[in-house]
């Protein structure tokens, strides 16, 4: 594999990561506009840890992981009391101070960067990736995800069926920064530097329409979205300039004939019953 082909599958991973962080709060209603931010306290916490304290990568990482799922489990006492719109707005200037805390923070570089020492290779990022998509994949086959999805269609409802709504939307909020968390860590020793500004409101903007090019309604969903953010402007290099209009075509289309995204439930039934169907001639 060329340096080319294995860069874009790292830059594929990361978008996964975060499109599955965005992926576990919108199931139960929540646009969470902060995961550039998580992504961020996981970087720097994890790159600290290394650089400072002489922690092991497996230690360092994971802890960059818990310090972002914390934070959201303590802001999300005054933030999950918001619905809609207010919701989003509230997790998108949680990110913006975010960004600006650590673009001052001077112990951290501030603006001008972070350098990181320890190195994370390709192998250990496709790793994660792989163990974070089955702990997503394994999640939807459990009631929790059940429960999110009956909180996110009638709020009301599943608190009259006796679900605790405040506390698996917190859970959900959280395992999603968590994981954000987790891929920053890895972000910022793979490519071994980080800044602020890297951790932009675009970032989660850009990973939110991932989600739902995808579609939220399955758990593959996510992945999908995130290969086609990923892989079709590189399959499009052809096109120069173009690329990004036809890319921007491409996205107008798909949303215009699928809204509900590309991935949902009846789709993967058909393709199911597809793989399922015997040959011709073929006797029972």
């Amino acid at each position: 594999m060329s340096g080319y082909q294995t860069g874009v599958l790292i830059i594929l991973c990361f978008n996964v990561m975060a499109a599955y962080a965005v992926y576990l709060p919108l199931v139960a209603g929540q646009l969470n506009l902060c995961i550039a931010g998580f992504m961020a306290i996981g970087a720097y916490t994890a790159a600290y840890l290394t650089n400072e304290m002489g922690w092991s990568l497996i230690a360092a990482i994971p802890t960059g992981g818990l310090a972002a799922g914390g934070l959201a489990l303590l802001v999300a006492v005054p933030i999950l009391r918001t619905h809609g719109i207010y919701l989003a707005l509230a997790t998108f200037a949680l990110g913006q101070v975010i960004s600006a805390v650590f673009l001052n923070l001077e112990v951290v570089g501030a603006a001008a960067g972070y350098p990181v020492a320890t190195y994370a290779s390709p192998v250990a990022v496709f790793s994660v990736t792989a163990a974070i998509v089955l702990f997503v994949v394994g999640l939807s086959q459990t009631r929790f995800t059940l429960y999110l999805t009956a909180i996110k269609n009638d709020r009301l409802v599943a608190d009259l069926l006796g679900l605790k709504v405040w506390g698996l939307q917190v859970a959900a909020f959280t395992l999603g920064a968590a994981i954000a968390g987790i891929g920053g860590g890895l972000y910022a020793h793979h490519f071994s530097f980080i800044e602020a500004q890297h951790f932009s409101v675009q970032l989660s903007i850009y990973t939110v329409l991932y989600v739902l090019l995808g579609g939220t309604q399955t758990v593959w969903g996510p992945l999908v979205g995130a290969l086609f953010f990923s892989l079709v402007p590189e399959l499009l290099r052809a096109g120069e300039a173009w690329r990004y209009v036809l890319f921007a075509v491409l996205i107008v289309g798909f949303m215009a004939v699928r809204p509900q995204g590309l991935v949902t439930p009846a789709s993967l039934r058909r393709l199911g019953r597809l793989f399922r169907r015997k040959p011709a001639g073929v006797q029972p």
